[in-house]
């Protein structure tokens, strides 16, 4: 049975990542871009394992990784920040703090 992410030790999710890296690798070679989407997903899950929530304040902006957009939280709720993209500040929703850059 699998160790859910929240259950595995840094070396362990460090472990998890090199191996779904490896096989979006070999699904992009293959052109399985489904495939490849849902392990790009993995790997961002994995990644937001290894980081402290707490260092996600409330209030703050901060860059989305790959995109030009930003993102104001309002809170944190495990290693999901909730709040609003600047370019749509009415819709409310939940990234990943792994996707998530100190603005620049």
């Amino acid at each position: 049975m699998e160790k859910r992410y929240s259950q595995m030790t840094p070396h362990e999710l460090q472990t998890e990542i090199a191996g779904l890296t490896e096989q979006a690798r070999k699904a992009e070679q293959m052109g399985i871009v489904n495939e490849l989407a849902v392990l790009e997903r993995k790997i961002t899950m994995a990644k937001a394992y290894m980081l402290n929530p707490e260092d996600f304040i409330p209030g703050t902006v901060y860059q989305i990784d790959g995109s030009n957009d930003t993102f104001h939280i309002e809170y944190v709720n495990g290693v999901f920040a909730w709040g609003c993209r600047t370019s749509s500040p009415d819709q409310e929703e939940a990234l990943p703090i792994s996707v998530l850059q100190e603005k620049r």
